[in-house]
């Protein structure tokens, strides 16, 4: 006891000694004028502290690893500390009663709970902090876990000091918290869904079924997604159109949704509940019906009868059928397409009038449209903006775009389709005979190191490829397939007894990644060379057609789309959810959700899942019609602030501003707009800005605490 006495002095002088914390303190809270009206005023009571702190065992998570004894003895010697326990489960409920329990008792101003990441258990503590009759963000967390016996779990000493370590920084901290309250904002009753897709239009389609009004936007003039270039779907062998266009029309029917295609998103403003978006929608040069009406034409606008395409004299490849069928400079990409609504590609338009003549009395064709802005205000919005394909002629030992027989998945599902550019007659290129043996090359581009593909998994290349070998095993008689792999990964429901299936037909698979692809100039078949890793041997395979599962990425509007609504992004370029377990559909700016493979690859029941939990998740803010903010926002102390405007640049969340007030231009914080992310209050050269729950003074104790109060 004589020890502790001792290092406890030696604290409290270095703690009097230390000039950082003398300087903060000379940083005051901003004056109640500018303090939000339920806000604490001033920097902390002038009572004094009478903190209590709560170890968690965590069963032997934490216990295991570290004297628990040892740490509770050290906290009760820490200035301030009026209150010392440790339990085996903190965060169970007779846990959180011991907590209370001691507040009420030991009239505590504080609690520090040293246990696991704040990430999981901070509401519970904060809910049992104020049951116990304190302001809930009167506690902070020491994570003792994560950061410390689990990765310190075979150095029991060396835990032990750092979980002092951890207590003591958090109690100087909770010495100087204040009372923060909650802010709550109304939310409109609207929502926003960009990208068409399934996972788009699912969106859509459970936020109408939710009465909300939803704004599905879409960049091409359909919506459909790569679904609706399908010919079939695994395991089930669906037809892809059959199950996708009643979903489609739903779409198109739903009083509810107002479909936005051939449109984007220009401009985001605005927080959760208030999101000011501006849309481009895209000069289509055809009139809809409505628009005609508009505009005094009576029974005119476009039917979709297709009068105008026949004597457009412009010939261009048609994206949708992967540039191997022609369209025209007026088009409809496919016939099932939704809304029916022709458009005019007016970078190849030589706008010769030819149309607006075969269009006669409907008189739907206007050259002359431009562009037009449109502004939308929305409660919420979802994200669902797809993938791409990897372009993998990146991959030159492959011969993708040399050789003529090399195909793309893709390419091979409009070729196989019955609506695709041969009728579903599977041909060759190169010579439109049918292959009698096809190569599928899996993993082309995926789980590639190299530097030039993608390292991580493509998911659903697998499957999609077992189905292509079913396919022409169904449509070619005598063909063979060969499937080259690293290994198959059939983790869905029903996708290995596919797998299984796939193998009876008659599928062969070789384990080796493909080494290269040659051509023989004479007949156009190709070779694929590899290693067979099973039976360790070279193997030298000519076939007449290749077919290249390519890797998928992020889709090309990625970064542009994730800008604007401020929304952060993995290291492959995937926009990135809040928590990848427990909160998988959020994102880290409130309001936004992700749905579908724009946060990774998805196939299309995971991707229909991920839509109708972002749905849920966007809709539940709205029904509530209003949504709480957690108090953690920047405040400007006007009589410091010089109107620099410094910090209105920095912030990545466009929440601040400059002002005129009395007379003086000061900086203003939109409070549901700031993540209390603290960039301008580390940058403000006159320490004008005072971030809530993570003031100079409150991080100034903690680093005090660190470096010089401890033991020495």
């Amino acid at each position: 006891m004589a020890e502790k006495k001792k290092a406890g002095s030696k604290k409290m002088e270095v703690k009097k000694e230390a000039p950082v914390k003398q300087e903060a303190k000379k940083q005051a809270a901003p004056a109640p004028k500018q303090a939000p009206a339920k806000a604490a005023p001033t920097t902390g009571s002038k009572e004094q502290p009478r903190i209590g702190v709560f170890i968690c065992h965590c069963g032997t998570n934490i216990a295991g690893s570290l004297d628990i004894t040892a740490v509770q003895d050290y906290a009760k010697t820490l200035p301030n500390v009026a209150y010392v326990d440790n339990y085996k489960y903190v965060c169970s409920m007779p846990g959180q009663e011991v907590i209370m329990k001691a507040i009420r008792e030991q009239k505590l101003t504080g609690t520090v709970v040293a246990a696991c990441s704040p990430r999981l258990h901070e509401p519970t503590f904060r809910t049992a902090t104020k049951e116990g009759g304190l302001n809930p963000f009167r506690f902070e967390m020491a994570n003792i876990r994560e950061q410390n016996s689990w990765v310190h779990m075979h150095d029991r000493e060396g835990a032990t000091a750092k979980a002092k370590d951890a207590v003591r920084i958090a109690v100087a901290k909770a010495s100087l918290l204040q009372d923060l309250f909650p802010k709550t904002v109304p939310v409109e009753h609207a929502a926003l869904v960009v990208g068409a897709g399934v996972a788009g239009m699912q969106a859509a389609l459970d936020l109408s079924a939710a009465g909300i009004k939803t704004y599905l936007v879409e960049s091409k003039p359909t919506i459909g997604g790569k679904m609706s270039q399908l010919d079939k779907t695994f395991p089930t062998l669906d037809c892809s159109q059959c199950i996708l266009t009643p979903k489609m029309v739903d779409v198109g029917r739903s009083p509810n949704i107002e479909l936005m295609t051939y449109s984007e998103v220009e401009a985001v403003e605005g927080y959760i509940g208030n999101f000011d978006v501006t849309i481009r929608k895209k000069a289509h040069g055809v009139l809809t019906m409505a628009e005609a009406d508009a505009r005094g034409i009576v029974g005119g606008g476009c039917n979709g009868c297709g009068d105008c395409e026949a004597p457009c004299p412009v010939i261009k490849p048609n994206d949708f059928e992967m540039g191997m069928k022609p369209r025209k400079a007026i088009y409809i990409s496919h016939p099932q397409v939704v809304p029916l609504l022709y458009t005019i590609d007016f970078d190849s338009c030589i706008k010769c009038g030819l149309c607006i003549t075969a269009c006669g009395e409907k008189k739907a064709i206007d050259l002359e449209q431009k562009d037009e802005l449109v502004k939308i205000k929305v409660g919420t919005a979802v994200l669902a903006i797809g993938y791409d394909l990897f372009p993998i002629e990146k991959k030159t030992e492959w011969g993708y775009k040399k050789f003529e027989n090399v195909v793309t998945s893709l390419e091979f599902e409009r070729l196989i389709c019955a609506s695709g550019p041969t009728s579903g007659h599977l041909v060759r290129p190169s010579d439109g005979e049918t292959p009698k043996r096809v190569a599928f090359v899996l993993c082309a581009g995926s789980r590639d190191n190299t530097g030039i593909g993608k390292p991580y998994c493509s998911r659903f290349c697998c499957m999609y490829s077992l189905k292509h070998a079913h396919q022409i095993y169904e449509k070619i008689p005598g063909v063979q397939s060969y499937l080259f792999y690293m290994d198959i990964r059939s983790f869905g429901k029903m996708y290995e007894e596919f797998y299984y299936r796939i193998q009876d037909e008659g599928a062969k698979f070789i384990r080796g990644r493909v080494a290269n692809i040659l051509e023989d100039p004479v007949t156009k078949n190709l070779h694929v060379y590899t290693d067979d890793t099973l039976l360790n041997r070279p193997v030298d395979m000519e076939v007449d057609l290749v077919v290249l599962a390519a890797a998928v990425q992020p889709s090309e509007d990625t970064n542009r789309t994730r800008k604007l609504f401020g929304v952060s992004c993995s290291m492959d370029g995937w926009l990135l959810e809040a928590h990848p377990k427990l909160n998988p559909c959020g994102t880290t700016t409130a309001g936004v959700f992700l749905a579908g493979a724009c946060q990774g690859p998805k196939d299309i029941p995971d991707a229909v899942a991920s839509a109708e939990g972002a749905a849920s998740a966007a809709s539940i803010p709205i029904h509530k019609g209003e949504v709480e903010l957690e108090p953690y926002f920047a405040m400007c102390i006007e009589e410091k602030c010089a109107g620099c405007g410094m910090c209105v640049n920095l912030c990545p969340y466009s929440a601040l501003a400059l002002v005129e007030k009395d007379g003086r231009t000061v900086m203003e914080v939109t409070e549901a707009k700031c993540k209390g992310c603290g960039t301008c209050g580390g940058f403000c050269p006159g320490g004008a800005i005072w971030m809530n729950h993570f003031a100079t003074p409150q991080i100034v104790a903690q680093i005090d605490a660190f470096l010089l109060g401890g033991e020495q």
